[in-house]
This record gives C-alpha cells, sequence and structure tokens, in this order.
C-alpha cells in the first residue's frame, strides 16, 4: 500500500474510534463498582494492635518502587523506617495482577531489580508473573524488609505537621505514624478502571477484573490448568497486554472464549527462550547497569552504541537510526521525521504480515491487522495469541473501534448481537498516571493545610517530578509527571529510589529536620523541561485513541507520555545527580 494510502488508512480507522467522552467512558472501581477493586479472599487480615510510632521514614507502597526505596535505606543504614502496603506481600504489580498467563514484556535481565544483589537466575529470557513476584519475596527477604513491612495496611491521611516538623498519618488499622520523612511509591498500575457500560450491576454471573482474577471461580494459577472452565463460555474484554496474555490459557480448559476487542494489537514474535546458565554465569560484576544502560540508550537514538539487548524493543530504534545514518550519507538534507515515518510503515507491514500469516481466518486476521503507527499503543510480544485464534473454542468479536454496548443478566450485547456467558473478565487496564493521592486514595495535606489536589490544580508544579514547595520531606518514587518514563520502568524507580534515599540520608546525617524544594526551584524545572520539550502532539493526535494519547485527545490534556522530561532517562539521572552536589543547597529550604 503507497504510503499517503497507509496515512489515510491510519487517520480512518483512528476517526472511526474517537468517542466525545473521551476518558469518561471507563469508571473508578469506587461507590457502587468497589468491590471490582477487592482480591477474591475474603478471609480477614490477620489481627494485631494498631501501632503508635516514630519512625524516620515511612514508605507508601511495597511494589518495585517501594522496595528499591527500602533497599536504598538499608544501603545508608537506615534503620528505623516502616513500609506501609495494603496487599498482603511485596511486589505491587505482581502481587495483584495473578492472571492466567501474565508475563513480563521487558526481558527479566532488565526488568527485575537487583539481580546480582540478590542473587536471582532468571529462568527465561521474558519472565512469568509468578516468578518475578517470587523474585520480589527472595528481594525482600534479602534486604530484611519483611521486618518493617505493614500489611493489610491502607493509608488514609497523610498531613504535615508544623510544630513537630513531621508528617502524621492515619491508616485504615488505627495506626497512627509520624515520620519525618515519606515516600509515595504506588505505580502506574495502582488503580484500575472499568468500561462505563450499562448494566454491570445486571449480569448474574461471575464477572471482575483481571487484576483480581478468582482462581476459585477457574481453578489453577498463573501457569495454567483452568480445569473449572470446562464447559463455561467466557468473555474477555479487551486484548491489550492483559487480554494478550489471558486468551491463549483460558482457551486450553473454556467451552468457548469470546474476546471483544474495540482496536487490534501490534503483535509480533516474543521468541521467548530460557537462560543460557554459561552466559549468565559469565557475566562481569555490574553487568546489569550496563544491560540497563545499553537498552536506554538504543531507545534514545543514542549512537553509536552497542545494542546489548536486541529485542523487539530496541530493533525498531536500531532501524530508524541506520535509515538516517544512511540518509546522510547519502548527502543533502534529512528530515528524520519522514525517515522514522517510512521506517516505521515498514515495521507494521511486517507486524500485519505475520497476522495474516499466522491466523487461518481470513477474515479474523483482517480484523486483528493494526492500522497505525508502532508507538500508538504500546507493541505486544507473543507466541500463542494469533495462534489461538486457529482453535475451534476461540472467537474474535471486533466491534470495530465501537465496543461493548452494554451487559445484560446473561452476557453482553456487541454489535447488536446477544452474547450469553458464564464469566466476563474486564482486561481493560489502569487509570496509567494517576496523581500519587488518587493511586493510592488517601488525603494529602502539606503546609498550611495546601493539599495536592489544590497544588496542582492548574497544572503539575515539581522539582525533578518528585519534590514539591508546601510539602516538606516528601519524595515520589515512580514519577512521571515531570519526572521520566521509559519502556523499563525499573529505569525509573532505580534513579528515584536513590535520588530520595541519598537526600533523606544527607539530612538524617546532618540533623537536617526539614528539607524543602523553592517555588524558585520549581520555576527552573519548568523551563528545564520547557527546553527539552519535543512536541509530538501531533503525533499523538493522529494515533488511534488510547490511554497514551487520551483516548484521541491528547493536545486537551497530555498523558504522561507528553508530560515527563524530554531529554530521556540517563539525562534525567545525570541532572539528578548534578543536582544533589551543585544545587540542592541553595533551591531547598532547610531547617
Amino acid at each position: 500500500m503507497h504510503t499517503d494510502s497507509l496515512h489515510r488508512k491510519y487517520l480512518a480507522e483512528r476517526d472511526k474510534r474517537l468517542r466525545p467522552d473521551g476518558q469518561s467512558q471507563f469508571v473508578e472501581a469506587k461507590g457502587d463498582l468497589a468491590d471490582f477493586a477487592h482480591g477474591p479472599s475474603t478471609s480477614p487480615p490477620p489481627a494485631r494492635a494498631a501501632l503508635k510510632e516514630d519512625v524516620d521514614v515511612l514508605v507508601v507502597g511495597a511494589g518495585f518502587g517501594g522496595m528499591l526505596t527500602g533497599a536504598e535505606l538499608r544501603d545508608a543504614g537506615i534503620e528505623n523506617f516502616r513500609i506501609a502496603e495494603v496487599g498482603a506481600d511485596f511486589g505491587g504489580t505482581w502481587y495483584w495482577n495473578q492472571y492466567p498467563g501474565i508475563r513480563c514484556d521487558i526481558e527479566a535481565y532488565l526488568y527485575l531489580p537487583r539481580l546480582e544483589e540478590v542473587g536471582t537466575v532468571p529462568t527465561e529470557r521474558y519472565a512469568t508473573g509468578r516468578e518475578i513476584f517470587e523474585h520480589s519475596q527472595r528481594f525482600a527477604r534479602h534486604y530484611r524488609l519483611y521486618e518493617r513491612a505493614l500489611f493489610h495496611t491502607k493509608v488514609v491521611r497523610i498531613a504535615w505537621d508544623e510544630p513537630s516538623s513531621r508528617w502524621h498519618v492515619r491508616t485504615d488499622r488505627g495506626d497512627e505514624l509520624r515520620a519525618r520523612f515519606v515516600t509515595l511509591n504506588q505505580g502506574p498500575l495502582a488503580k484500575i478502571k472499568l468500561p462505563g457500560v450499562k448494566g454491570i450491576r445486571d449480569y448474574k454471573g461471575k464477572i471482575f477484573h483481571s487484576a483480581r482474577w478468582d482462581y476459585g471461580f477457574s481453578g489453577g494459577n498463573s501457569d495454567g490448568g483452568l480445569t473449572k472452565l470446562e464447559g463455561k463460555r467466557i468473555g474477555v474484554i479487551g486484548n491489550g497486554a492483559t487480554g494478550v496474555q489471558i486468551l491463549p490459557k483460558v482457551a486450553q480448559h473454556a467451552q468457548q472464549i469470546y474476546l471483544f476487542q474495540r482496536t487490534p494489537s501490534a503483535i509480533a514474535p516474543r521468541n521467548n527462550r530460557p537462560t543460557d546458565l554459561d552466559w549468565y554465569k559469565s557475566l562481569p560484576k555490574g553487568w546489569q547497569r550496563e544491560r540497563k544502560d545499553s537498552f536506554l540508550a538504543t531507545v534514545r537514538f543514542t549512537f553509536p552504541v552497542e545494542d546489548l539487548v536486541d529485542d523487539c524493543w530496541t530493533d525498531f530504534y536500531v532501524r530508524v537510526a541506520n535509515a538516517v545514518a544512511a540518509a546522510k550519507r547519502a548527502g543533502g538534507p534529512v528530515d528524520v521525521v519522514a525517515v522514522m515515518q517510512g521506517v516505521d510503515y515498514t515495521k507494521m507491514d511486517e507486524v500485519r504480515a505475520h497476522v495474516a500469516a499466522v491466523i487461518k481466518h481470513p477474515a479474523t486476521a483482517e480484523a486483528s491487522k493494526p492500522w497505525y503507527n508502532f508507538l500508538c499503543k504500546r507493541p505486544l510480544f507473543s507466541d500463542d495469541y494469533l495462534q489461538a485464534f486457529n482453535k475451534p473454542n476461540v472467537t474474535l468479536v471486533d466491534t470495530d473501534g465501537r465496543g461493548i454496548e452494554r451487559i445484560t443478566e446473561s452476557g453482553l450485547v456487541a454489535n447488536g448481537q446477544a452474547y450469553a456467558l458464564d464469566a466476563i473478565v474486564f482486561a481493560t487496564g489502569f487509570d496509567v498516571g494517576a496523581a500519587p493521592n488518587k493511586a493510592g486514595e488517601y488525603e494529602l495535606v502539606g503546609r498550611n493545610g495546601l493539599t495536592l489536589d489544590q497544588k496542582w490544580a492548574n497544572g503539575v508544579r515539581t522539582v525533578h517530578g518528585t519534590q514539591m514547595a508546601g510539602f516538606p520531606n516528601l519524595h515520589i518514587v515512580g514519577a512521571v509527571a515531570q519526572g521520566t518514563i521509559v519502556f523499563n520502568y525499573t529505569n525509573v524507580l532505580d534513579i528515584q529510589a536513590h535520588h530520595a534515599v541519598e537526600q533523606i540520608a544527607q539530612c538524617l546525617k546532618s540533623g537536617v529536620k526539614t528539607q524543602e524544594v523553592t517555588e524558585a526551584a520549581e520555576t527552573r524545572w519548568l523551563r528545564a523541561m520547557r527546553k527539552n520539550h519535543h512536541d509530538l502532539s501531533d503525533f499523538h493526535e493522529e494515533c488511534t485513541p488510547g490511554f497514551l494519547n487520551n483516548e484521541g485527545k491528547f493536545k486537551d490534556k497530555p498523558t504522561f507520555v507528553g508530560s515527563s522530561y524530554g531529554a530521556g532517562t540517563l539525562e534525567y539521572r545525570r541532572v539528578t545527580d548534578e543536582w544533589r552536589q551543585t544545587r540542592m543547597a541553595k533551591e531547598t529550604r532547610r531547617a
């Protein structure tokens, strides 16, 4: 297809999916829908007495951000800290999300934090959710984090107390914690979202969100064996990263599975393989940091660089860099955007050809072809999703961009047709990029009664995305808004956990009671953000609607993709390191 024709096709497919309600087509799991956010277990948490404690640091959240912050605290010799977590264990995303087939799409050698220190040897290049969760537990044992953890504990209010120069924290267990420093560690996948369709409460069958999978209903575990689904008709709504992983496992046992699709995902082969133990054991000390940095450099088009990862992610960036280099060697001006677009068209042609080659039914194959640029939606990699559509008990229900219409007592309606179902699974994702207090569902009050909602009422104001005037001794770990973002999110957590604890340790060592960034520092960081900003609004506006472009309304409210530091994660790390050495003294108030 000619490039002009492809462009028109992309825009036509986007226009079908544009909706006036935008993000409001989704609803939160609260009020009448609050039970969707609960785990399937109904047993009460272990009883314990309410705590009244003074701590140096309170870490809110026990996912990878909280774990890395805890490890940094141990490294710094800081022992008087607590980790508050609403779940029953460490792992965050990998604690809550244990749906069938769950696996990370970033290689384990990059994604799993502190492999060298903890001693984990990933069994495969792309680890299962079970293995990642087990690494989380091993990590927590290695750094003795369990002894500082308060599980089954939801923080409900964090308020600055001026006389004591401490954060006063209340939890739903009656705890009253007085913390000199607080780190907020909720990740981008903390808050589930549901489709705002009619009839959710009318349905009489089993219904749940994928992040709260009910194995009591399905049997088995995340590796499969869902024997209780035999003879049942299952509907899965959504075919993003979650739906793509669920489908093959459910198809092994269900009588019939229907996957309801709004927009096809771009699926390339994962080509997973076992870890070569001889290779792994031969790696020199510091190999993981080097490998992570290579990935970060490659996906920033930083060349020449040795692509140590050589995976589905770096492939696209290497192609673009090589194409730009070839155009420059040919002489004359080089339109980098046009070159990148040409590579993109070729890449997506390959993706569509792969779909056609794998799926045998022509109509299903055609409906599964993605018509948009490679990075408009998170690219996905699977060795069994497309193949599952060749099974007689698997049906793709393509809604041509409209989504399902309503849920009924016995199932749901899509494309005007009723589907009788024994269970409905919402693989509809998360409120990615929600503010920390929204993700954690607590009240956050700084100096003089200033809430975070008030602070950000006219736009986000921070330094590095992690600290704010009016909120002393507070650090956000995992900040994307005015922070940094990259496919391998643990890079972000590594940098920001270190950034926070380095400052906390210095304050504790020097007897500093309070440290607070100035409003002038916030203004300077806003200028630095603007200086390094790359205007990709036109690109995102032309993308198919999704969470990456605010459901097609990117210019109205740039998502976390458009609100992070534009110079890249490696430069962000350099900037934050330099700030602590040269700017911190003049850009913070200390007492």
